[in-house]
């Protein structure tokens, strides 16, 4: 499955004891170089877990009333967490729901700059 940076993808992960798996919401995060080149992506997470948001630096917020959330392709305000990375197999993709405007992906660069140390 072809993926650019900024969409949110759905992508099937499994418990760490190998039980199971679960599907979540992620935004692609990875440069669309790699992500034609790689059998891999890098994705953040998302959750719907707003509570910390303004407190916690690494949280930018999606907030589904707005405009820069119009394409999300998600149903309720969520928090991407710049801090939980994950590199996953393309496979593990199921589909891709939405994508997030520039605004909101300039917001989550310069968190994961802060984040990375660079």
């Amino acid at each position: 499955m072809s993926v650019r940076r900024g969409e949110v993808v759905i992508v099937d992960f499994q418990f760490s004891d190998g039980t199971g798996s679960k599907h979540r919401p992620t935004v692609v995060v990875q440069g669309n170089d790699d992500n034609d080149r790689l059998g891999s992506v890098i994705v953040a997470m998302i959750t719907k877990r707003t509570q910390l948001v303004g407190r916690e630096p690494r949280h930018v917020l999606i907030d589904i009333a707005t405009q820069d959330a119009a394409e999300s392709g998600l149903s309720y305000n969520s928090v991407v967490n710049c801090s939980q990375l994950a590199t996953v197999e393309r496979t593990r993709i199921s589909r891709v729901v939405g994508h997030l405007s520039e605004s909101l992906m300039a917001r989550i660069s310069a968190s994961l700059k802060e984040c990375l140390g660079l």
